[in-house]
């Protein structure tokens, strides 16, 4: 054990040692049974003679702290668990925190285990390829693989950057080059650099209304003026946009929580609000490598001829958020910014997991792992789809969706009490997400959210026949 003692003045050596190595006792720092450093060991450690370690350590003995066994060691007394400290510890001082985190909530308990996870956000964990995944980090982390061990590019492994611009221009027809690339640490990160860069406290943001919370109170905790704008069945109203907002933040190929797609027309109409008002556009596209009909939505992003566009992605989505990476595809005049605040923020991700993620993505197991989970997803949301439209008609409307891991439905009672039965079905072992939730601090119409990621098949049916049973008490 690595014991501290520090010694405030020349003389009294073994008091004040006897005094320090007392108080960690009693306070817990040094448990029942811990081993004590040999005097011999200690003293050369403190640079004081080994007379002086053992009257400290005697007089602990003969008070019953320590206890001394021959050829083993001295150790705290097992005795001293029972022993009541001498006088209470100060009440630590209370550091003031800014006031805009306030108002965020606390972190989810996310390891609540429900028997029927209708959340919304993640994907079936269970489903993922460990085993080919464990052999590829395991090969980066071998030596020479994993570089010379000294700091990663801040834009992120080069050829990660050449993956994911293969990916994107393969899977969404859109203009991506390596070079215009920055790996981040998920959507979250992406989102704090590009307001870091564009953004001055003061600044207006406009956001979805419902949206996604966290980048609302991210782009709020950083000083932005965050505006509210609603969104129809053709996506964000343009129209409502404020004229002054420098950044428009968009989940445009399927809007969350909704889910419905931005028309081509509102797409058209946001890329010439944003060149008349100077403005740009992150494009969230979280999810939509799962779609289950109909054309493919065309990216903002590959519509975007003034760049105006900055391409938002992860892979949280179709491969696990503890992977914590993303990216963004930014035009050429911001990347050199983004590499400074890169620089300044945590350098960069992780290089091995990088380069596993490049190997993952070049061996075609990406592409693999979406064609198997897209199937797994494509019955669940039809499921639920159809059990919807079927067993709830009399109190919601099935927002139309053909993407992503979530269905939304509107009440069709604007008075309907959704969180109290979202709270009644929740104690039946059934997790699902109220509209609210997503609301931030406007109302929204009534709804409920149904995330297919984290239930079965099988369970589907179950999980929805005891949320109609609390409908039907709620009636």
């Amino acid at each position: 054990m690595d014991l501290h003692v520090t010694f405030d003045e020349r003389r009294d050596r073994a008091g004040q040692m006897y005094r320090q190595i007392r108080a960690a006792i009693l306070d817990g720092r040094l448990r029942p049974g811990a081993s004590l450093p040999p005097t011999r060991e200690l003293a050369a450690r403190l640079a004081v003679s080994r007379t002086t370690v053992m009257v400290a350590y005697d007089r602990l003995a003969a008070e019953g702290f320590v206890a001394g066994r021959v050829g083993a060691g001295t150790f705290v007394s097992y005795d001293v668990a029972a022993h009541p400290p001498f006088a209470a510890a100060p009440e630590p001082a209370r550091l003031r925190t800014v006031a805009v985190w306030d108002d965020v909530p606390d972190p989810s308990d996310t390891k609540t285990r429900w028997a029927y996870d209708f959340r919304s956000g993640g994907p079936d964990a269970t489903l993922f390829p460990y085993e080919s995944w464990r052999r590829l980090l395991v090969r980066e982390h071998r030596a020479p693989t994993v570089g010379d061990g000294t700091y990663g590019d801040p834009s992120g492994e080069p050829g990660l950057r050449e993956a994911i611009a293969r990916h994107v221009g393969l899977s969404r027809s859109s203009r991506i080059t390596a070079a215009s690339v920055l790996v981040t640490n998920g959507t979250q990160q992406a989102l704090d650099l590009l307001a870091r860069v564009l953004l001055e406290p003061g600044d207006t943001v406009a956001v979805e209304h419902p949206g996604y919370p966290p980048p609302l109170r991210l782009f709020a905790s950083l000083g932005a003026r965050v505006v509210h704008v609603p969104v129809d069945p053709d996506g964000l109203v343009v129209d409502a946009l404020p004229e002054r907002a420098k950044l428009v933040y968009v989940t445009p190929s399927h809007q969350f929580p909704l889910g419905v797609p931005m028309s081509l027309a509102r797409r058209l109409a946001l890329l010439d609000w944003a060149d008349r008002h100077d403005a740009a556009i992150v494009e969230d596209d979280y999810d939509s490598e799962f779609r289950y009909g109909g054309r493919p939505v065309e990216p903002l992003h590959s519509l975007d001829r003034s760049g105006r566009v900055i391409y938002v992605g992860s892979f949280s989505k179709v491969m696990l958020p503890t992977l914590r990476l993303g990216f963004l595809a930014a035009p050429p005049a911001l990347h050199r910014t983004l590499r400074k605040a890169r620089l300044v923020t945590d350098w960069h991700s992780p290089v091995a997991t990088q380069r596993a993620l490049a190997r993952f993505i070049d061996d075609g197991l990406l592409a693999r792992h979406i064609r198997k989970m897209r199937r797994t997803y494509a019955a669940r949301h039809e499921r639920i789809q159809g059990l919807l439209t079927r067993d709830f008609a009399a109190w919601l409307d099935v927002v139309p969706s053909a993407a992503g891991l979530h269905l939304a439905a509107l009440a069709r009672d604007p008075a309907a009490p959704i969180d109290d039965i979202v709270a009644a079905v929740a104690r039946r072992g059934v997790a699902v997400q109220s509209l609210a939730v997503f609301a931030v601090d406007r109302p929204t119409r009534p709804g409920v959210v149904l995330g297919y990621g984290g239930v079965p098949l099988s369970r589907i049916p179950e999980g929805l026949r005891r949320l109609r049973r609390c409908f039907e008490q709620a009636s």
